[in-house]
């Protein structure tokens, strides 16, 4: 167990600037996409921060702001007859705990996936904090149930409870069944942070045949705020800046480790296995042993690509999400509506060889679907087109890894490449990280690509690709010679692709688009040789630029010269290359700010 941290300030909580606020209520809600329109701006404009999910089962709020701003977003709440009943646990802090305002519509509030479950219909018996602390006082035999993630888990808990033992919630259903079967006689009384992972977990729990399970009304925060830290060892774990709170409601020392984002104690922040930003006793690994060499790595790419993962056949299983706008439509209409360049015939017969499923059961055309559903399309017999899958390490400096992309190969999954794809490849290649590519290259392209092993990393590295800090240099090989020498095109660029899946120019309704070009050769057999500077990141943006100045690139099948259009988007193995090379990239470190640039060697075709 860890022990309680002490508080960063003694100041008085009440008299803190910022109020935080935890609520949820089950409640059958409609109009979500109206819903959120009214609340996000209102929001913003009380200078809120924090979380706010809706979905058709529900409210599930975190918030931060000043005491003003919270009681009118509430009283707004509760104008609404669904959420006049609507409570909230109330903590405070000197600063703002979270860094942005988010709305956001979900399937569910609390993710569980188990169907049956309806927390607004039956939840479990709840007991009040101070009616526990008399069990607890009283020594009544009870079983503890802590219902949270490990992690949570490790930075405090009550006395005696037994950790449900899972590292996502959505892993609940499958450790209850792990438990010892003499619990199904005994009470139990189960808890959170808040009480809402109870309301699913108390009536699963109930159905798997546990007879007397009770839920901790309001959590561990109800109970700090109620009773103190009676019977209860250590801090409780919560999802904002704050990361801890003592039994008090105040904010700890406590921090989280950059790199694996598990909790730290102060005791934690001074062991010699804590750097800041890098490591902590909970992921540091010894650097001089196991480690493995680049070439180690792209052995370990060559072993998962002979043969080509998906020039094998096999039954792809690709996802299809059910948005709000489809709820009560038929299978047969929505699949219609939804991928219209697939004709109804061809659906029907998709949906009469059961290759449309539900949680592994078949659908047939006239099931009603349901807002937020996950269905899984079956593909039989799939075998992708084989891919160059020669992937090359330049630098491998967690969380920081630069790939050399060949071509033709998809970044990701797509159209008719799903496992002959660089994501998917490198996934098998390291099962044990998972790599995030900071931006994109077209399947045609070849050269410098950014991949992070860390989420965090990842976002910060992709904001500077998409506000243009990030300086991308590509080496193009033209059809013809430009008249200029140097030249910047701002056409914009369309939003959607045309019927045949390309972009062109769109300067009423387009995305604007910026590319700056320098001809580095002129040839004897009238191409040319140009260098070109996206400051921008549109879908096909260099391409699409040199098509319309009327230079195409060599080998390009989709933009053709004299302004014709190709009738496919990847290459063959076989074909010759399209020459557009991701030759050069520079942006700064997320986490010690310094530049970093990269320069990879020119394809034969730029020699």
């Amino acid at each position: 167990m860890i022990v309680t941290s002490e508080p960063q300030e003694p100041t008085t909580s009440a008299h803190l600037p910022f109020v935080n606020i935890a609520s949820y209520l089950f409640a059958p809600l409609d109009k979500l996409p109206e819903r959120r329109e009214a609340l996000r701006p209102l929001c913003k404009s009380l200078g809120l921060k924090g979380t706010i999910l809706l979905s058709p089962e529900g409210i599930n709020i975190f918030m931060a702001g000043s005491r003003e701003a919270i009681d009118q977003l509430l009283d707004h709440l509760r104008s609404d007859p669904l959420f006049e009943k609507l409570e909230v646990k109330e903590s405070f802090s000197q600063t703002q705990p979270f860094s942005r305002l988010l709305v956001k519509l979900k399937k569910e509030i609390i993710a569980f996936g188990i169907d049956g479950i309806a927390p607004r219909d039956y939840t479990s018996k709840k007991i009040p904090a101070g009616e526990l602390k008399r069990w607890l006082d009283e020594g009544r035999p009870v079983t503890l149930l802590d219902t949270r993630n490990d992690y949570e888990v490790d930075l405090g808990t009550f006395e005696n409870a037994l950790p449900i033992g899972v590292g996502h919630f959505r892993d609940f259903p499958e450790a209850v069944r792990k438990l010892p079967g003499e619990l199904k006689e005994q009470p139990i009384v189960m808890f959170c942070t808040g009480g809402i992972r109870c309301e699913k977990a108390g009536p699963f729990m109930e159905q798997e045949g546990f007879r007397e399970v009770y839920q901790l009304e309001g959590g561990i925060l109800k109970y700090f705020e109620e009773c103190g830290g009676e019977h209860y060892d250590g801090d409780c774990f919560v999802f904002d800046h704050r990361v801890a709170l003592n039994p008090n409601l105040e904010e700890t020392a406590t921090t989280q480790c950059y790199a694996c984002q598990h909790p730290l104690t102060v005791a934690d922040q001074e062991s010699d296995y804590y750097e800041i930003g890098k490591t902590c006793p909970y992921c540091w690994t010894d650097p001089t042993l196991n480690q493995p060499t680049i070439a180690d790595r792209e052995q370990r790419i060559h072993s998962v690509t002979q043969p080509l993962p998906g020039s094998i056949s096999y039954t792809n299983e690709r996802p299809l999400n059910v948005p709000l706008r489809y709820e009560n439509w038929t299978l047969i209409d929505f699949l219609c509506d939804y991928h219209p360049h697939v004709t109804r015939a061809n659906w029907e017969r998709v949906c009469q060889e059961g290759c449309i499923r539900d949680r592994g059961q078949s659908l047939d055309e006239q099931s009603i679907l349901r807002p937020g559903q996950r269905l899984l399309r079956l593909e039989p017999d799939t075998i992708e087109p084989d891919v160059n899958a020669n992937i090359r390490i330049l630098d491998w400096d967690e969380p920081l890894v630069v790939f050399e992309k060949p071509a033709p190969l998809p970044m990701h999954p797509c159209g008719r490449f799903n496992r002959n794809s660089m994501t998917s490849i490198l996934d098998l290649a390291f099962p044990e990280i998972q790599l995030r590519p900071a931006h994109r290259l077209d399947a045609n392209t070849t050269g410098l690509v950014l991949f992070t092993s860390h989420r965090d990393i990842s976002k910060r590295v992709q904001r500077q690709f998409e506000k243009g800090q990030a300086r991308k240099t590509y080496l193009c090989r033209l059809t013809g010679q430009p008249e200029w020498n140097e030249f910047v095109c701002s056409e914009a660029i369309s939003r959607v692709p045309n019927e045949g899946g390309f972009r062109g120019i769109d300067n009423e309704a387009g995305d604007t688009a910026e590319t700056k070009f320098r001809v580095l050769e002129r040839y004897e057999n009238g191409e040319s040789l140009i260098e070109a500077r996206p400051i921008t990141g549109r879908t096909n943006q260099i391409r699409v630029h040199l098509w319309y100045l009327g230079v195409p690139i060599c080998g390009d099948p989709v933009y053709l010269p004299n302004g014709q259009w190709g009738d496919r988007q990847t290459l063959t193995v076989n074909d010759p290359p399209m020459c557009l090379h991701a030759w050069k990239l520079t942006f700064n470190d997320p986490e010690t700010n310094q530049e970093r640039s990269y320069e990879s060697n020119r394809p034969a075709w730029a020699e």
